[in-house]
């Protein structure tokens, strides 16, 4: 068994089918197939059940995958210090980002890198952050910038940049720009997706002044902000959104902003997640060194 083999067997068990993890390492379906059968014989184990064209894990490859990934990360480290060895940071770097700072504040970053190290290239999945929490656990994931802490003993959390959270209305909804907590939510309000860092943070602010989920009226749920933002322009309701999602908005008077006479300013951390017993490849270290001190400047 060799790293190429673990890597073949990866592919197939995160796309749970033979042909698409062909496509994705481009080599050939029975190529894939024949790694696999290899590290069966080797193993002395089933990995796949097979019922047509669907695999299924077995609870071997459940065991083989959390070492295998771990064991790829360490060759994947090593090449870095190499390539450290030769001064050239190299390597493609996949970052894990809740909504708001994937969209709004770690492209701009990354790009401020590459000019320092032009042989890094990057790739960003955007998800809430309970799912970009629960790859960097599995190990699926280096690292993540998410917009709360949730729950998870195998996490370390490295607070990475600050956000407030604002109330955001159509202007044709709501005609003053002031008004107290209590008249808010007497209008139906927009909210993120479950796992959201933005509805966790807002959920926990609504709470302390004693309102609960069941105190709102609920006029839709989106899995992105983008369409939060849509539905509060076409004045569907109310919501609390990130200041950095809105400033275009509110710039241009498509949004406009309800200040909360008896709220406090809602503030949050950005967070940078990263596993509490995995060592990160130094193309990764150096790029957190760099957004951290980026951050300063938000």
């Amino acid at each position: 068994m060799d790293i190429h083999q673990l890597r073949v067997f990866v592919s197939v068990f995160k796309n749970r089918s033979f042909s698409k993890a062909s496509q994705e390492l481009r080599l050939t379906q029975p190529t894939v197939s024949s790694h696999v059968m290899a590290m069966e014989e080797e193993f002395n184990c089933k990995l796949f059940d097979r019922l047509g064209r669907t695999i299924i894990p077995t609870r071997e490859a459940e065991v083989f995958y959390s070492h295998a990934m771990e064991i790829i990360g360490k060759a994947d480290a090593l090449k870095e210090v190499m390539g450290k060895f030769r001064k050239e940071i190299t390597g493609n770097l996949v970052i894990g980002a809740s909504t708001i700072p994937g969209t709004y504040l770690i492209p701009q970053m990354m790009a401020a890198f590459q000019k320092r190290f032009p042989s890094i290239s990057f790739e960003i999945l955007i998800s809430d952050s309970k799912k970009i929490i629960d790859g960097v656990s599995k190990n699926e994931l280096f690292t993540g910038i998410v917009g709360a802490k949730l729950g998870n003993d195998r996490i370390n959390y490295m607070p990475f940049a600050e956000d407030e959270l604002i109330v955001v209305s159509s202007p044709t909804l709501i005609k003053n720009n002031r008004m107290a907590l209590n008249t808010l939510i007497g209008f139906p309000m927009v909210l993120r997706e479950e796992g959201s860092g933005t509805r966790t943070e807002a959920g926990k602010i609504l709470e302390a002044k004693g309102v609960s989920h069941d105190g709102i009226r609920i006029a839709g749920i989106f899995g992105s902000t983008e369409a939060v933002k849509q539905a509060v322009k076409g004045g569907l309701g109310v919501s609390i959104l990130s200041k950095f999602s809105v400033i275009d908005e509110l710039e241009h008077k498509m949004l406009k902003e309800i200040k909360l006479t008896d709220v406090h300013q809602m503030k949050r951390k950005f967070y940078i997640v990263t596993h509490k017993k995995r060592t990160l490849p130094p193309a990764y270290s150096i790029f957190l060194e760099h957004i951290i001190a980026e951050s300063k400047h938000v």
